[in-house]
């Protein structure tokens, strides 16, 4: 890997192929790292390039990608500066690694998830379209942006205790207003990943 700081720590998996998917940028949960998602990455999309960087915040000694205050209360500005800082850092490893003219579709899970989102929302040039699992609403920006011609799929559980089926719908009405195509595909499950969450994002991802 060619020794360029892009700020983040990262693993990246080359495409394989001349006719490989659009890369996938894998954004695990708290207190995962880099290698967490590459294994869903590789079942979601055989051939894909992985881009996989490791969140920068510690919460008790695990990474995350922005600060909270507490459960479901997150920090504002933080979510804004970091949400930045990723979308910069796609731009500097597409360019550095040479992952072709298709923007990745970010695939997050969780915390991932919910700054996939961010970056949706305040940075939509970056991503081609997002998977995320268990998302909650990260940030209301106060421009909306335009995600015409984004997919989006968001993976929810009617029992999950922390990204409510209420705080899916809102992130869903959000993202529908800004323009985007948003399917959402729910799973009779918690907060956890199921083998019908990685199905249904296989399908999606067609």
């Amino acid at each position: 890997m060619p020794s360029v700081d892009l700020g983040f720590q990262y693993k990246l998996v080359p495409a394989r192929g001349s006719s490989a998917p659009a890369p996938l940028l894998l954004l695990h949960g708290t207190g995962g790292d880099e290698s967490d998602l590459l294994p869903l990455g590789e079942a979601l999309a055989r051939g894909a390039a992985l881009l996989s960087p490791r969140g920068k915040v510690l919460e008790n000694g695990m990474p995350r990608f922005f600060r909270r205050l507490a459960e479901g209360v997150f920090d504002q500005k933080d979510v804004e500066a970091r949400a930045h800082e990723l979308a910069d850092f796609v731009q500097g490893a597409r360019e550095l690694h040479h992952l072709g003219e298709a923007k990745p579709i970010a695939v997050g899970f969780s915390n991932g998830a919910n700054i996939a989102a961010a970056v949706l929302l305040l940075r939509p040039e970056v991503l081609g379209g997002a998977i995320l699992f268990r998302a909650m609403v990260p940030i209301v920006p106060a421009t909306p942006p335009d995600l015409r011609g984004i997919r989006v799929l968001l993976g929810a559980g009617r029992r999950d205790p922390i990204a409510s089926p209420a705080q899916t719908e809102r992130l869903s009405g959000l993202l529908e207003q800004a323009g985007a195509a948003v399917t959402v595909h729910w799973v009779d499950a918690g907060h956890g990943l199921t083998a019908g969450d990685v199905e249904a994002a296989k399908a999606w991802l067609g």
